[in-house]
């Protein structure tokens, strides 16, 4: 059986994160899906811990269950947010890979007024400040730039 891998994608609001989850024909345990499933909104930060809390549930859970692949779909912008998800692979014994999808602000605050759902332009550009590369030294078995 190949080795079960967890991929943790890192990117701002309309880089592309879900959309090529979609493209690997993979399903993703999303943050914003928590969201909508928990309070039928996909943008209520105010359940931002129990969402976090149950996206760990969920990856360990497929784990278990025998998933080859788990995505991790979520802004994941910082090494401090990343963690967990590496920590749950060496536990778990399995690969840890990061995908960063380095778009201009530019243009995902282009995708992003094209979408039905928009993130407020402040809250993006806010967001790429913060954005921290992910690094191998942080545990992934590989970073690809997409």
């Amino acid at each position: 059986m190949p080795e079960q891998r967890i991929v943790v994608l890192v990117g701002l609001p309309g880089s592309g994160k879900s959309t090529w989850v979609a493209a690997q024909g993979g399903v993703a345990v999303s943050s914003d899906e928590l969201r909508r499933w928990l309070r039928d909104d996909p943008t209520d930060q105010s359940i931002h811990g129990l969402v976090f809390r149950l996206m760990r549930d969920f990856v360990r859970l497929r784990i278990q269950l025998g998933a080859p692949v788990t995505y991790v779909d979520a802004t994941n912008l910082t090494r401090k947010h990343r963690r967990a998800f590496v920590k749950i692979a060496e536990h778990t014994g399995c690969r840890c890979e990061a995908v960063l999808f380095d778009v201009p602000v530019e243009e995902c605050l282009r995708r992003n007024a094209a979408r039905p759902r928009q993130v407020p332009e402040h809250a993006i550009r806010a967001m790429a400040l913060r954005l921290e590369p992910p690094t191998l030294e942080e545990g992934f078995a590989t970073v690809t730039i997409r």
